[in-house]
């Protein structure tokens, strides 16, 4: 028997007994089928229909990159990885330089050179959250010359258990204008410039093009795949950096000739396979540990010394503490830094996660009810009508609707049944994409009277119960 190690989220998402299945066959493909066989929810995450495998999985064997045709040895492992953001004096370096940066002047290696080269530098930081927090502290006080931060969101007290450049008097910030704060504090020699907005097509060119490297805090999959695809056009590199609960990956895309993140994972993951760090959580102290060594990979990059982690994907279990890593190819038919390539795009397909507030309803407008209409409802006490949340249950931890019938999302179509079709259900989730999804599961199956809480939890603090805790 050979054991298949699944993401947690598809094996939740799949309704497999456990993230690890033993399984028989004498390939990968024929392992997985095995399991497939047992459990027929697998294969629709797995394969197309033509039954070609979908390109947001990666199979490993043994620390390698595999395909399906691969014949594992007796005792490895299989797993299936899932694709889980001006006026400086540039010439000379000054006494008080010196003295600032002594501990990086005599490194063999770095010198006065290296360190006029770091003052020389520009660096984008999308994103200054949990990732791009210690990124921007560390490159600051390292005496990167200027640096660029690019975030449209403010400082709510739920992110200072992680992001760290934030704090208790800058509540209600602008993030960039928070962090530049805190780095000026702590070097005002570094310049830096602030972006309050949403990097997009329309400007992740220009933006991009100012820099010298860019490192990626992003935190969802339409900005990882622009940021990446803008890089590749405009050559510059790209220090990856992502987090989930209590793992971490990182890497450096499109240095000399390595792969770029879509030779990776060509794809973004479907929504229910996607959720952010909000819904899922995060440990603290992760974003610190691969913040750190994005750093680290950008001051490498900068001074040209050691070995980048291009071409390589180190992946981080802070439970286990245990670092490991996969070697890394460019894909031959990779649609962004291929020779075969198409046209370079800026404008990449992708979602940002199972919470993801859509461009436009996914329902008819009917569909939906605003959280003063559900209070007085709720306040009439009728029995004709049920509150149905279908987030995890780690996310009622924080904050729930009294009253409510809680029914995770991937559970639904098997637990429908306990549901009477007669009564008005109210569908609640964190920012409306899963209670969308489930208000048209339980429409076809003949649930006539459907309502989805507009903007769900997220709205309902708003508008109704400003003190409630949110994620």
């Amino acid at each position: 028997m050979t054991v298949v190690i699944f993401p947690e989220v598809l094996a939740r998402a799949a309704q497999l007994p456990s993230d690890r299945t033993e399984s028989e066959g004498s390939t990968l493909r024929e392992l997985i089928e095995y399991i497939c066989k047992r459990h027929s929810q697998l294969r629709t995450h797995l394969f197309y229909e033509n039954g070609s495998f979908k390109e947001h999985f990666l199979l490993t064997c043994s620390g390698e990159l595999v395909d399906l045709d691969h014949v594992p040895t007796p005792g490895s492992e299989v797993e299936i990885m899932l694709a889980t953001s001006g006026g400086l004096d540039t010439d000379r370096l000054s006494n008080d330089e010196i003295r600032r940066y002594v501990r990086h002047i005599t490194l063999p290696g770095v010198g006065r050179a290296g360190q006029l080269r770091l003052k020389k530098a520009k660096v984008l930081i999308v994103g200054t959250g949990g990732l791009g927090s210690p990124v921007c502290l560390y490159l600051a006080a390292a005496g990167v010359g200027t640096l660029g931060l690019i975030d449209f969101d403010v400082v709510e007290s739920s992110n200072l258990q992680r992001q760290i450049v934030h704090g208790n008097s800058t509540l209600g910030m602008l993030k960039v204008e928070s962090a530049k704060q805190r780095l000026q504090d702590l070097n005002a020699d570094v310049q830096i410039d602030t972006y309050a907005a949403t990097l997009d097509a329309d400007n992740a060119i220009q933006l991009i093009g100012q820099y010298d490297l860019v490192v990626d805090g992003t935190d969802n999959f339409f900005s990882r795949y622009l940021v990446n695809d803008a890089c590749v056009q405009l050559g510059k590199p790209l220090v990856y950096g992502a987090i989930y609960r209590f793992e971490g990956q990182m890497s450096v895309f499109n240095h000399r000739a390595g792969p770029c993140y879509r030779c990776i994972f060509p794809a973004s993951p479907p929504p229910e396979l996607a959720p952010n760090c909000s819904a899922g959580g995060v440990i603290g102290v992760l974003p610190g540990v691969v913040g750190l060594i994005q750093a680290t990979e950008a001051i490498k990059l900068i001074l040209d010394i050691g070995e980048s982690l291009a071409g390589r994907l180190m992946r981080f279990d802070a439970l286990t503490m245990r670092f490991s890593e996969l070697r890394l190819r460019r894909r031959p038919d990779c649609p962004v830094c291929s020779a075969n390539r198409s046209g370079t795009r800026v404008e990449p397909d992708g979602v940002s996660c199972a919470d993801a507030s859509p461009g436009r309803p996914r329902l008819a407008p009917d569909f939906y009810i605003k959280p003063r209409a559900l209070e007085s409802i709720m306040a009439q006490k009728d029995n004709n009508h049920v509150l149905l949340d279908v987030r995890d249950a780690n996310e009622l931890e924080v904050c729930q609707l009294p009253g409510v019938l809680h029914i995770p999302l991937d559970e639904l179509t098997d637990r429908i049944g306990v549901l009477d079709p007669s009564q008005t259900h109210y569908l609640i989730c964190y920012g409306g994409t899963r209670a969308e999804r489930a208000a048209s599961t339980l429409r076809d199956a003949g649930f006539a009277h459907v309502k989805v809480l507009e903007g769900s939890m997220k709205r309902w603090v708003r508008d109704v119960a400003p003190d409630m805790p949110i994620y």
